[in-house]
């Protein structure tokens, strides 16, 4: 479960950065990244959720 947190928050951390990219600087390779980055973090919370429910059924 920390190795998943853990996971979760660099990406996190990866789409923050990325996503400033864009924004403010304008790079458009970097919201290619972001989105992709943003659907990893959707499979990450998905997997996150299974994980917890099989935990609180202890």
């Amino acid at each position: 479960m920390k190795d998943l947190i853990a996971r979760i928050n660099a990406e996190i951390e990866t789409f923050k950065n990325e996503s400033e990219s864009l924004s403010e600087k304008g790079v458009k390779a970097a919201g290619a990244r972001a989105r992709k980055s943003s659907l990893e973090i959707e499979k990450l919370l998905k997997e996150f959720r299974k994980v917890s429910i099989e935990e609180s059924k202890r």
